[in-house]
């Protein structure tokens, strides 16, 4: 017997049948426990900041302070079904769609 026999089982081609014992669900078992894993620590959570997302579009209104996604920061001058114009200087005004808008900030932020 050499090491490869301990890495490698060598072939039982003489004599012993081996069977396999058990169910075909027991590899079925980990892939399930794999699924409910990635469902609380990835999905469960995109889905609970996508819902943020669309109600923090919801209520944006004029003279509201936001952040964009490309980090520009200004206060919302009107809103539209699918775009916002932003002020983003004084006489500024930039129009960029709802779902650019990243997050909201308080009051006095902008410094516009």
């Amino acid at each position: 017997m050499n090491l490869l026999d301990f890495i490698i089982p060598p072939a039982l081609a003489q004599g012993e049948v081996t069977t396999v014992s058990g169910s075909g669900f027991g590899g079925l078992v980990p892939l399930v426990i794999l699924f409910v894993i990635f469902y609380f620590l990835l999905i469960r959570p995109q889905q609970k900041r996508a819902k943020e997302h669309k109600a923090l579009l919801a209520v944006l209104k004029a003279g509201d302070e936001v952040v964009t996604n490309g980090g520009v920061v200004g206060k919302v001058v009107s809103v539209e079904e699918s775009f916002a114009n932003i002020e983003i200087s004084k006489g500024v005004v930039v129009k960029v769609q709802k779902q650019g808008i990243n997050q909201k900030m308080p009051k006095g932020s902008a410094g516009i």
